[in-house]
């Protein structure tokens, strides 16, 4: 492997050392150690920065199953280089902040910082895997990781329940995005991103084009927390602050934004894929920012607004693809604004958002409340706390000399330029009004929560303890990142071409080659549209402010809790209450039942799929002649099999079975399988041997008093089974003799002795051909003996050996 793979599992590596330094180290903060593997990634990735500035790539591939097409492809460009520096820098100012966040002396580190590497790396391979599956496994390593790391304080309930509904709708939408990967695969015949790009034309002209369009939309929604999937990340508040600068700020909410750009080169270009990411995108920053204005929280309000600002990126993005529709140079460049302003805005919230979690950490960890309606006038009590959010919400409002004003007026910029658009129509005038109109929400919610936080009377009797500014130790990785929100602002030309133009021509690669697109950013674009829209920004949400008295009765603003909440909780409850009832019938005790769900399920799921496909065939020309002592063996086996529904006595009935295994080890010796006989004759001898021992044991037969109708039911599930297994053998030897193709024991035949080096055909395919299953059917038997183990332990009382 290279390097570059190395890098990629070093998070996954060192993870495995925690546990031991947590352990054996006491005296240093776990956390200490943790913090040079972010610092090491960070510097490492920017080794690159010089090749995807001049627009190269950078592509290092380890084979893993190449079999199926599935390679560890490691992938370098100016797109997944952007958010491998945003992990890993951001990634270290966390932990740095967590050191002094978290007491060593009372919480588990060594399982936190477990979690959290466990995450970083899982980031890392999602935003450099050039082959779909290993970013699907990745992806899900993300919602099992976060979910462990929302779940961390595990005794409040409130964290199990975030946990389980982050998992849920995040690896419902990792399950869809898989079949849509699949899909795919089905048109292109590949998992390779690169060489999925170079079939666009051939995928947008499938009819499953739209299909694996829409899947892949639903795993990228639910993970960035968009309409209506966005519920979940306000329950992930409960996980401790570090965790939520981390996945809110700069990783998890980000892995969707990431996939609708990767994918934009195979469906940009497309108006279903333009309008569902621009919709989605607007109704998310609407909904996300009007919500943010009723939250009392200041973990709550961030929450809204980073599913605001999601939103924003992803309109963005849906709007920058209205340059595929376009072949010229200048057309195509002038529509690329949005992307533009999507990729900056993406880095431009990842410090702010940074700077804004962390600082609304410090405030709940030196008063010991959140809630803005008992803080206030901590202004000159935390004065650091007080110029880390000034900055951080000016940025998020859009207020200048901030980098947000930039990303702000250039997403006016990209909503007005859309309504150009002459295939849009008149519905092309309300995307930038709503865009407006949720900025204005934007400004309101940021000047909440600045002035109940830091203006008014000070309250100590409504802290849990007296409020005092953090620790030098706590502030410098907020200080940091609002020192980059000021340098970015006023010196956007720092990040312009270095960053923000390699991951936009990755996005949109004919712009690589294009003379008129060039990505300029300045913080003062003259006396324009989007200026005075700004101003109109700050005027309304000033004059929502002062009128907060009147609407602040509505029932609507105290209402904090999102409404489709309802919907979640109501449909778990029915989801829960339905499996339970399913359980009830179906978990009888009875081993008979179980056997006939199973029987009436395989039937059915065949005999539909044979029927469909009009697999099932049926000749008595084509059998061969059947020799007399067959008939007779044929005969002795049926009289033995129906002689079991008549026999009492538990001994003779396993006497009558084994009779039974041993005629099918006969008829294995007719057909020359001499190989499937001695195992056959040795399964049965030993299972005779041993039934008869646990057997005598045991009670006598219980007399059969089952009802006529569940005698009858029986007999058709048993006429089911007989009737389709006939159909499907002599199905198989009709369509096996008019095929004409070989048969696949040929291959066996052939092989064994050169591939496996062995004779014994049967066992080569167990060990070599087959070696993987035989491993996995290992590693269940292992299992089971463990859980077995483990069952009869809890019922020993202690001091046993097992």
């Amino acid at each position: 492997m290279s390097i570059l793979h190395w890098a990629i599992l070093t998070p996954f590596l060192a993870a495995i050392f925690i546990p031991f330094l947590f352990r054996y180290i006491k005296k240093a903060h776990t956390g200490w150690f943790v913090l040079l593997v972010p610092i090491a990634l960070f510097v490492y990735f920017i080794s690159f920065l010089s090749d995807t500035s001049d627009g190269n790539a950078i592509t290092k591939t380890v084979d893993w199953v190449p079999s199926l097409g599935v390679q560890f492809t490691a992938y370098v460009d100016g797109l997944s280089l952007l958010f491998a520096l945003l992990i890993s820098g951001i990634g270290a100012l966390v932990v740095l902040y967590s050191i002094f966040y978290l007491d060593k002396s009372k919480e588990q580190l060594n399982q936190f910082y477990v979690y959290l590497l466990m995450f970083m790396g899982a980031m890392f391979g999602i935003v450099l895997s050039d082959n779909l599956i290993v970013l699907y496994i990745f992806w899900e390593l993300t919602s099992l990781a976060s979910a462990l790391l929302i779940s961390y304080w595990y005794k409040r309930d409130k964290s199990i329940y975030g946990a389980q509904k982050s998992m849920l709708i995040t690896v419902f939408g990792g399950f869809s995005m898989l079949a849509g990967f699949c899909l795919l695969y089905g048109i292109a015949d590949t998992f390779s991103i690169r060489e999925l790009i170079a079939q666009a034309d051939l995928i947008s002209s499938s009819t499953m084009f739209v299909p694996a369009m829409i899947l892949i939309l639903l795993g990228a929604f639910t993970k960035s927390a968009q309409f209506p999937f966005h519920i979940w990340l306000p329950d992930a508040m409960e996980a401790p602050t570090p965790v939520s600068a981390y996945l809110h700020s700069a990783t998890m909410v980000k892995a969707g934004i990431y996939l609708v750009a990767r994918m934009t080169p195979i469906f940009g270009g497309s108006w279903e894929w333009f309008w569902i990411i621009t919709i989605v995108g607007l109704i998310t920053l609407c909904w996300g920012s009007i919500s943010a204005v009723r939250q009392k929280d200041l973990k709550g309000i961030l929450a809204f607004s980073t599913i605001s600002q999601l939103g924003m990126i992803m309109a963005l993005l849906g709007i920058g693809s209205a340059s595929y529709f376009y072949d010229s140079d200048q057309s195509t460049a002038y529509f690329a604004v949005a992307t533009v302003a999507g990729i900056f805005h993406l880095l431009n919230h990842a410090t702010f958002k940074g700077g804004l979690f962390m600082a609304a950490g410090i405030i709940d960890h030196e008063t010991g409340t959140r809630d803005i309606r008992k803080l206030g006038g901590l202004m000159s009590i935390m004065p650091v706390t007080f110029t880390i959010s000034l900055i951080g919400l000016a940025a998020m409002a859009g207020l200048p000399p901030f980098n947000g004003f930039i990303s702000k007026e250039m997403f006016f910029t990209g909503t007005l330029r859309v309504t150009e658009l002459s295939e849009v129509g008149s519905l092309g005038m309300l995307i930038p009004i709503f865009a407006w109109i949720a900025s204005i929400f934007t400004f309101l919610y940021c000047l909440i929560m600045f002035v109940r936080t830091f203006f008014g009377t000070y309250k100590p009797d409504e802290h849990e303890q007296k409020a005092h500014e953090a620790p030098i130790g706590m502030l410098i990785s907020p200080l940091i990142l609002v020192s980059l929100v000021i340098i970015i602002g006023l010196f956007p030309g720092l990040v312009a071409k270095p960053l923000i133009q390699p991951a936009v021509t990755a996005i949109l690669p004919t712009l690589a080659t294009n003379s008129e697109f060039a990505v300029k950013l300045s913080m003062f674009h003259g006396w324009n549209l989007e200026l005075f829209m700004t101003i109109g920004v700050a005027i309304g949400a000033i004059a929502l402010f002062l009128l907060s008295k009147k609407w602040g009765e509505l029932a609507l603003y105290k209402r904090e809790r999102d409404p489709l909440n309802t919907l979640y909780d109501r449909g778990l409850d029915g989801l829960i209450s339905g499996s339970q009832v399913i359980t009830r019938a179906q978990m009888t005790g009875l081993l008979r039942d179980y056997f006939s769900y199973m029987c009436v399920f395989i039937v059915g799921i065949v005999a539909y799929t044979a029927f469909r496909s009009d697999a099932f065939l049926f000749s008595i020309n084509e059998s061969a002649p059947v020799p007399f002592y067959m008939w007779m063996l044929t005969i002795v086996f049926i009289l033995a099999t129906i002689s079991t529904l008549f026999v009492k006595k538990r001994m003779t009935l396993v006497i009558v079975v084994g009779f039974v295994g041993f005629l099918m080890a006969l008829l294995f010796v007719v057909f020359r399988a001499p190989d499937l006989a001695l195992t056959q004759l040795l399964v049965e001898t030993v299972s005779v041997l041993l039934f008869m021992l646990a057997f005598y044991h045991l009670p006598e037969l219980p007399k059969e008093t089952a009802k006529t109708p569940v005698k009858v039911r029986n007999i058709l599930i048993s006429a089911g089974v007989g009737a389709m297994v006939t159909l499907i053998g002599i199905s198989s030897f009709i369509m096996g003799s008019n095929s004409g193709l070989t048969s696949i024991s040929e291959y066996f035949i052939e092989n064994s002795k050169e591939l496996g080096g062995g004779y014994n055909m049967v066992n080569v395919i167990l060990v070599d051909f087959r070696g993987l299953d035989t491993i996995l059917e290992g590693l269940v038997l292992a299992i089971a003996a463990l859980s077995v183990i483990a069952m009869i332990k809890l019922r020993f009382k202690g001091g046993e050996d097992v």
